[in-house]
């Protein structure tokens, strides 16, 4: 007579390989879109990269908000590699990291290009990290525009405007700009540096003046910005890494819970997301008015 098998051992073995599925599963899930705070263990540091132009904020705010909320990650690092971007955005990022540090510890690790809003958003953490090569500074305000009159009437192409005020069309590319408009454009730009100059001399702790002697435009080496009291040390992301743990006491390893990007298939991300950022950039050079904390010498 066949022996019966114990209904206990049987649901034991089917939990085990419940349990083994889900642990392949999520290995699986893990290689493929990095670490996220739900899935790591330990000591925790979140990392928020800030790569490329500075456009669109949103991103960058839910992840400050939601490491900021985490109790698991005990301090943030900002890794940023851009030229900077947009004057509004710059300064929602500026903002959110300064509301941040008032709970949690924000280092800023400086990559290849921290430079004009890149640097803005810098200047808010607690603590800087650069590379001594690192491309930095660029503390100024660019605004740029198209001009095409001049072509429009080699085509024999005329346009006719009714405007509500004189300044209304400040900025068209379909007529040169006039003293008077020119003279409002640059005003506006220097009130916008002013803010840049105020936000960073805050953030850093320095003299508004010692600030406004640099703010013209110029780009500096990561080098250069630790002796004008612009970065704190020289160091690489593990330097900041390790400037974070020892701002929060954690001692041994630690792991890094990286925001999480939108999942993004492998054939979409090769062929049409760079194409797309190309063409987008392109146009919106060509065709916006804009006033940017951007360096003009990075690839755009």
């Amino acid at each position: 007579m066949a022996r019966k098998k114990h209904p206990i051992l049987l649901v034991i073995g089917i939990l085990c390989a419940v349990v083994l599925v889900l642990v392949i599963v999520m290995s699986v899930i893990l290689s493929l879109t990095g670490p996220s705070k739900g899935l790591s263990f330990g000591n925790r540091i979140g990392v928020i990269s800030i790569e490329g132009m500075i456009v669109n904020p949103e991103p960058f705010l839910k992840q400050l908000v939601e490491f900021k909320k985490d109790g698991r990650i005990k301090a943030i690092i900002l890794r940023i590699n851009s030229p900077g971007g947009a004057v509004g955005p710059s300064q929602e990022i500026y903002r959110e990291v300064r509301k941040t540090i008032k709970t949690k510890k924000v280092i800023a690790s400086m990559s290849t290009l921290a430079a004009s809003g890149g640097y803005y958003i810098a200047a808010a953490a607690d603590k800087i990290v650069a590379n001594p090569g690192t491309i930095s500074g660029s503390i100024g305000v660019i605004m740029e525009f198209v001009q095409v009159e001049d072509l429009l009437g080699k085509l024999g192409i005329g346009l006719e405007v009714v405007k509500s005020g004189e300044f209304k069309d400040i900025g068209s590319p379909h007529r040169k700009m006039s003293p008077r408009d020119r003279e409002i454009v640059e005003g506006l730009t220097q009130e916008v540096r002013n803010q840049f100059v105020e936000a960073v001399a805050t953030g850093r702790n320095l003299p508004v003046e010692a600030v406004r002697e640099i703010a013209d435009g110029r780009i500096l080496t990561g080098a250069r910005c630790k002796e004008l009291g612009l970065v704190d040390s020289l160091g690489n992301f593990m330097d900041a890494v390790d400037l974070a743990k020892e701002m929060v006491g954690i001692e041994g390893e630690v792991t890094l819970v990286h925001a999480k990007k939108k999942a993004k298939s492998m054939l979409w991300e090769l062929f049409f997301d760079e194409g797309a950022e190309s063409l987008y950039q392109a146009i919106r050079n060509f065709l916006q008015t804009k006033v940017e904390y951007r360096w003009d010498g990075a690839l755009k």
